[in-house]
């Protein structure tokens, strides 16, 4: 590493440590400072996130039709690294694999009975809040992914640019992102990326707690989940260890196949006919309303704001704080794209998986209460699932393969976050080192124990929402950066072919 690149690590280390250090002695006044900035934020901000989550999606569609849509990722004679099987099943397994297992059952059913408006447990509400996590966790999310990784890959692979979030402003900033303005993004990177990842693992811990009660009783309670996640620390920092293109590609590979497996057994065990019914009542309703529901806001009503800033508003700040782990990692695995292929990918094929998953899972269990008078929504979060398995033929099978689909995501995530921060601390290096690596997976479980100890899930949440704030700005600079540079592109290649003047002259000459 260069004085610069150990500048970085250095800062972001140093801060990370300190506030871990601050958890451990002051945890009480450490919750009560981070809920009072939640408060702040979303009040003060939430309108702010709906309009840019909304602006990312124009933004992503408007990539897919533009010129710029047949412009590679490298160079022209550049080819994909990985088949398109492999690497759909990383773009999925880094992007949200664990949430899915979290909210697939507890969202949709949590939204059936608190709904954003009008009454719970009633049909409509059933519709309405499938239709909402669909929102969540469809175009808007993936937009948001697509275009960061979009801005990553180009400066690395057609400009040959370290792969920091800094050098994708090059095109607005010049040479000033490798000053300290540049340092200042790649740290706000590294935060957000740290916080983003903790959330995710911290849910994971807790929902492997709650299956392996579910399975033999283990005590669900924080010291079990310390536990937990001190195995698994040693797991994916050995797969770390292994490189991407063993670790990673394998456990991508293997958190697909029993991914699918779930979703096949939870279609054919559950009521088949009313979640395909569902599914393609949810499709039509929305995208239908897909715009409203992405702006909507509730001025007039404070519970229905609050459910906004809850839910909404927490998922466009959790998406935006992943994308420079999630985008750097899709930038990595996506040379030899064109642009236009590269976004509907991103864009649509993850959301087709996130909407047959929800209505799948969430359906199914909106279909034990609403048909057969189950209490789903009065489970817990992390259980709820577990509970739908229970009224489930192979119950037992299905929690097993659960548990272990959660603890490979739980891997494949930690995988990948420690080797983006590495590269983010490093000056961009595709291959950070083992040292660097094993000090951020230390970290990063350390900053998730002390958010899950002073605050549990609203302690992560709160930790989200307020480090996206500062990298949303930084992303709306990148999609000006990026439309800069493609325009420059494409303005140097039509500047060097042949005019028809010369394509004459030249068959002249030959003839």
């Amino acid at each position: 590493m260069d004085s610069s690149d150990r500048t970085i690590f250095k800062v972001s280390v140093g801060i990370a440590a300190v506030f871990v250090l601050i958890g451990v002695l002051i945890p009480n006044q450490l919750s009560a400072a981070m809920g009072v900035a939640q408060s702040f934020v979303l009040e003060s901000f939430g309108w702010f996130y709906q309009l840019v989550a909304t602006f990312f999606l124009g933004f992503a569609i408007f990539m897919i039709f533009s010129k710029y849509g047949k412009i590679k990722l490298g160079k022209q004679d550049a080819k994909p690294e990985y088949s398109r099987p492999t690497w759909f099943a990383m773009l999925f397994s880094a992007g949200m694999g664990i949430g899915l297992l979290f909210y697939g059952v507890s969202e949709p059913i949590a939204h059936f009975a608190t709904p954003p408006l009008g009454d719970g447990s009633t049909e409509q509400s059933a519709m309405l809040g499938m239709r909402y996590t669909w929102l969540h966790w469809g175009l808007h999310a993936w937009a948001i992914y697509a275009i960061v990784a979009l801005a990553l890959a180009y400066q690395k692979f057609n400009k040959g640019a370290p792969g920091l979030m800094s050098a994708t402003l090059y095109p607005v900033l010049g040479e000033k992102v490798k000053g300290p303005i540049g340092r200042t993004v790649d740290v706000v990177a590294v935060f957000a990326t740290l916080f983003g990842v903790a959330a995710s693992l911290g849910l994971g811990s807790q929902q492997i707690n709650a299956g392996l009660e579910y399975l033999i009783g283990i005590p669900n309670n924080f010291m079990v989940q310390m536990v937990i996640m001190a195995i698994i620390t040693i797991l994916f920092i050995i797969s770390a260890n292994t490189g991407i293109s063993r670790g990673i590609k394998y456990l991508s590979n293997t958190n697909m196949t029993i991914a699918t497996l779930l979703l096949v057994a939870m279609l054919i065990l559950g009521p088949t006919l009313f979640l395909l019914n569902m599914f393609t009542t949810s499709l039509g309703t929305y995208v239908q309303n897909v715009a409203l529901m992405g702006l909507r806001i509730s001025p007039f009503d404070s519970n229905e704001a609050a459910w906004t800033q809850g839910w909404t508003i927490f998922y466009w700040a959790w998406w935006i704080s992943w994308t420079p782990f999630v985008g750097m990692f899709i930038a990595r695995v996506s040379k030899g794209r064109t642009i236009r292929e590269f976004t509907v990918a991103v864009l649509l094929v993850p959301s087709l998986v996130c909407a047959l998953w929800f209505t799948i899972f969430g359906g199914t269990g909106i279909y034990l209460e609403l048909i057969q008078g189950l209490n789903v929504s009065g489970q817990g979060l992390e259980t709820a699932l577990f509970y739908v398995y229970q009224q489930l033929p192979f119950g037992i099978l299905l929690s097993i393969l659960t548990v272990a689909l959660i603890t490979t995501f739980f891997v494949t995530s930690a995988d990948s976050a420690t080797f983006v921060l590495g590269m983010l601390t490093t000056g961009g290096k595709l291959n950070p080192s083992s040292r660097v690596k094993v000090t951020w997976g230390i970290i990063l479980v350390a900053a998730t124990l002390v958010l899950m100890a002073s605050g549990g899930l609203a302690g992560l949440q709160t930790a989200i929402i307020v480090s996206a704030l500062p990298l949303t700005f930084i992303v709306l600079v990148m999609c000006y950066g990026l439309v800069k540079a493609l325009n420059q592109e494409l303005s140097e290649s039509s500047s060097n072919k042949p005019t028809k003047k010369e394509k004459l002259f030249s068959k002249k000459t030959a003839s």
